[in-house]
């Protein structure tokens, strides 16, 4: 797979996992904040904002790698 269709590919699969993961948050928060409380709150929707960047990174590793020499 050349670098052009590798980064395609992984624009369109990272923009698929931030719309996934941003749902799946959303709905986790529905639920667990039945019962508001700030504390947790504050320590929740942080570490859901930035938890989708451990499983990009991995993607972004696997678009930016070089052609192989042929």
């Amino acid at each position: 797979m050349t670098v052009r269709t590798r980064k395609l590919t992984g624009a369109i699969l990272l923009l698929l996992l931030v719309a996934v993961w941003s749902l799946a948050a959303m709905v986790v928060a529905q639920f667990v904040f039945a019962q508001p409380r700030p504390a947790f709150m504050w320590i929740y929707y942080p570490l859901a904002g930035l938890g989708w960047v451990l499983p990009a990174m991995p993607l972004v590793r696997w678009m930016s790698k070089p052609d192989p020499v042929r």
